[in-house]
């Protein structure tokens, strides 16, 4: 396996690890375990815990720009795609029965720890507080569309945060119509289309 497939793979075990156990809970040991690599040869990729946990977070901001970009090209309007970001938690949902939001967790992880990297993960917030006000905003709610934004991002985490002390399914299908119903009524004059539900 060549060096760049190698790290790679490192960052997606460590990104999983990190989700399902926590930054400060995963060791050295536990993802070179993972990955099947030799201390030495894992020295050879990263030096330190904290190079793994940027190069995560670096992933996971690639892999949300590249699903919002996505959902630009694939959905007709603004309010079909402020639904693809609702039905993420129907779509993760398994996932975040067991183990929350992955990007609330770490944040929260790093703010308690106090880690240099707390920032850099709020950043990853602010892909999505950014992306669903530009929604908003084409839906013609300039002067609140920051607002709703952070209320849709404040939903969408207090949903993940209760489904993950409950493991209640049929919460998360409730609130997200409950979101859906609560979108129309923010531009009742914007067609939404037709409500794509995961199974």
């Amino acid at each position: 396996m060549s060096a760049s497939k190698t790290r790679r793979q490192i960052v997606d075990v460590a990104d999983r690890l990190f989700y399902e156990h926590g930054f400060d809970a995963t060791s050295f040991a536990d993802i070179a375990r993972d990955v099947g690599l030799s201390r030495g040869n894992f020295y050879y990729h990263f030096k330190t815990k904290d190079e793994i946990l940027a190069a995560v977070i670096a992933q996971r901001a690639a892999r949300t720009r590249a699903m919002l970009e996505a959902w630009e090209q694939d959905a007709a309007s603004p309010g079909e795609r402020i639904r693809s970001f609702v039905h993420l938690l129907i779509a993760n949902r398994t996932k975040i029965m067991a183990h929350g939001c992955p990007v609330g967790t770490l944040c929260n992880e790093l703010a308690k720890l106090d880690h240099m990297a707390k920032d850099d993960a709020v950043r990853l917030f602010s892909l999505f507080r950014n992306w669903l006000s530009r929604q908003f905003a084409a839906l013609g709610r300039d002067a609140d569309a920051d607002a709703l934004a952070l209320h849709v991002l404040m939903r969408s985490q207090g949903v993940a945060a209760l489904a993950t002390a409950f493991r209640d399914e049929d919460f998360i299908r409730r609130e997200v119509a409950d979101m859906e119903t609560w979108l129309q009524a923010q531009c009742p004059a914007a067609s939404f289309g037709h409500s794509r539900q995961p199974v």
